[in-house]
């Protein structure tokens, strides 16, 4: 792998680029001032590449040549292996993945390819014991993410993670580990103090994975002002990750596996494209290789220098 150089993805679950109507698309009526200090106006109805001197968004294909909507499984491996999953395994599936889904992940993915190279890769996401009680009885299962990462031979991170910031809680501050897991010895952040965290847990690692899946909550589920006030909330994590993060040798990726949250007078996943932010030495040459949501893998391998798999 290249010599100081790292990747972070920065996950969100179940956001897409959508339309102009500020009584469906939250984006429309949300504040957004560091995304779109960074983007520009009106950057979450673009379908076309915005290119900055700081950052890259694409507009990026979820649906991979499919019929019917994106689903969660299928399309977080993807972004994983670099391989068009739901067309391997002959559909869109999620939430979990099925025993197909789960064969393609075993095969080898970001983290796997990592550690192989000699490299440290994490998934930066905290889990509660009650998570893993329930991993261990068979009562819940695996999603695509935290599969990967063990599949790696990777321990998922736990609350003694989150409280030695190691970890950031995919709720951001830490609030909702008081209010609703009991623990009440977990730090409290601010929502740009867990973006500064983020951006200093990356470097530590080669390759590092952040999963947020409130946002695809929020789509499912609440009023669209409930679902600008989450998109506001995200952009201020954005803020504090900007302020910290060293373009000079990491690259950050925001990416998502479907729409969702941008279409709330429905909800359901949408066909919409999923927005790809990069920052990092190099974002527009990446970014011009960026179609689908296979390319993911391919730019955070091309800018890691690692080899492309045979299976790809």
């Amino acid at each position: 792998m290249k010599n100081g150089r790292y990747v972070h993805i920065f996950f969100l679950d179940g956001v897409g680029l959508g339309g102009d109507d500020p009584a469906v698309n939250p984006f429309v009526t949300a504040n957004l001032p560091n995304l779109a200090g960074l983007l520009g106006d009106g950057w979450y109805l673009t379908r076309k590449p915005i290119l900055t001197e700081r950052a890259s968004l694409i507009p990026t294909d979820a649906n991979l040549d499919m019929p019917k909507k994106p689903q969660s499984a299928t399309g977080q491996a993807t972004i994983l292996t670099g391989r068009n999953v739901p067309q391997l395994v002959g559909e869109h599936y999620g939430p979990k993945p099925n025993p197909a889904v789960r064969a393609v992940i075993a095969e080898g993915t970001l983290f796997q390819e990592v550690m192989d190279a000699g490299g440290q890769a994490a998934l930066i996401t905290p889990y509660p014991r009650g998570y893993f009680d329930a991993i261990e009885s068979g009562k819940r299962l695996l999603s695509s993410v935290p599969l990967a990462a063990t599949e790696a031979g990777l321990d998922l991170m736990t609350a003694d993670d989150l409280r030695n910031g190691r970890a950031v809680s995919p709720g951001f501050t830490g609030q909702g580990w008081h209010d609703h897991l009991g623990y009440d010895d977990i730090p409290l952040l601010t929502l740009a103090g867990a973006g500064r965290q983020i951006a200093r847990i990356a470097p530590n690692y080669h390759f590092s994975f952040f999963e947020h899946w409130p946002s695809d909550r929020a789509g499912h589920r609440g009023s669209l002002a409930e679902a600008a006030a989450h998109l506001e909330m995200i952009d201020a994590v954005l803020g504090g990750l900007l302020e910290t993060w060293d373009d000079q040798n990491g690259l950050f990726i925001l990416t998502s596996d479907h729409g969702n949250i941008e279409e709330k007078d429905q909800r359901q996943h949408t066909r919409n494209p999923v927005p790809t932010l990069l920052i990092g030495p190099g974002h527009i040459e990446l970014a011009a290789h960026i179609r689908g949501l296979r390319d993911i893998a391919k730019v955070s391998r091309t800018f890691l220098g690692l080899p492309i798999p045979s299976y790809v």
